[in-house]
């Protein structure tokens, strides 16, 4: 800390997942190989979709996108928390804390949005097929990808406006492997629980409108689909299925961790691993698994990688 008049935290300890020097090592190889997995499936998937022309449509056009989000959401964080494994006093400077903020929301509203345009684009192709050429044009996806990326900027701007300015002097304990909201302003040392309000109130309107979003349009969706019966219909429901799976497996930490009151605790630095780390290694295998044109593509690409 500065020493003066006013002492303020320049640096924050970041208490990750503790434990024996062996537990340790065994979380660095571990979260190392999960990393190395999380990369690889999500690169991969954006590869294939870029060099598969019969992929050029907008469901691949999102899923890509989503890929390339998942790739940043994990990667804003992990490779520091791997690295700490191996040290015994794990720091981080204030900028790089405000930093870790401002991506986790960035990478996580705009995931929000993009789940809503995928939505969207499956609500078009299974709801109005015959329109669904003229809607869902390179533009309108262009528009849909950029609009996530601007919301969740905006999103981020303003969670971080509500504590980059806040006086901290002590103590400096982050009861997490990365900074966020929820584990950073109890530290303030002035009374937050205005701003706690605030930024609940920010985090649950973005949360809870594209939630509700969601809800509709898969509602909608899966009553079209339970109306029909053909080969089309089932493969919309195996590719439906897919996208209400990551929509669980996204949304679900996000809420026990943000529509709650913040407090400090073992479950919530669990689930931030779960949204960080686990939900972007499952999405490729999700989307993989339960998608025949992907997974051809992918072979495809192997063999023309192979044959070179």
């Amino acid at each position: 800390m500065d020493q003066g008049n006013n002492s303020r935290v320049t640096e924050f300890v970041l208490h990750g997942l503790s434990g024996p020097r062996e537990l340790q090592l065994f979380y660095f190889v571990f979260f190392t190989l999960f990393y190395s997995s999380i990369l690889l499936g999500n690169l991969l998937i954006v590869l294939t979709v870029l060099s598969e022309p019969a992929l050029h449509t907008p469901m691949y056009f999102l899923l890509s996108n989503l890929s390339l989000i998942d790739a940043c959401l994990s990667t804003f964080a992990t490779p520091k928390m791997i690295f700490d494994f191996l040290v015994e006093h794990s720091t981080i400077s204030f900028e790089g804390c405000m930093a870790q903020i401002f991506f986790v929301h960035i990478f996580g509203g705009g995931e929000m949005t993009l789940l809503v345009a995928m939505a969207y684009d499956r609500y078009v192709a299974i709801c109005r097929p015959l329109h669904y050429t003229t809607i869902m044009s390179i533009q309108k996806c262009a528009g849909l990808v950029v609009s996530s990326w601007f919301i969740g900027f905006l999103h981020s701007a303003s969670q971080l406006v509500f504590i980059a300015n806040l006086p901290f002097c002590g103590p400096n304990n982050v009861d997490s492997f990365f900074c966020d909201l929820p584990f950073v302003i109890k530290l303030a040392c002035t009374d937050t629980y205005i701003l706690e309000i605030l930024i609940r109130l920010n985090t649950d309107m973005l949360g809870m409108c594209c939630f509700v979003l969601l809800f509709i349009s898969y509602t909608i969706i899966l009553v079209t689909v339970r109306r029909r019966s053909s080969a089309g219909m089932a493969k919309a429901r195996a590719t439906l299925t897919a996208h209400i799976t990551v929509v669980i497996l996204f949304f679900w930490p996000c809420i026990f961790i943000y529509a709650w009151p913040f407090h400090n605790s073992t479950g919530d630095k669990i689930l931030s691993i779960f949204y960080t780390i686990i939900t972007p290694f499952l999405n490729p295998i999700i989307y993989t698994l339960r998608n025949k044109e992907v997974i051809s593509a992918m072979k495809k690409l192997r063999r023309q990688h192979v044959s070179s």
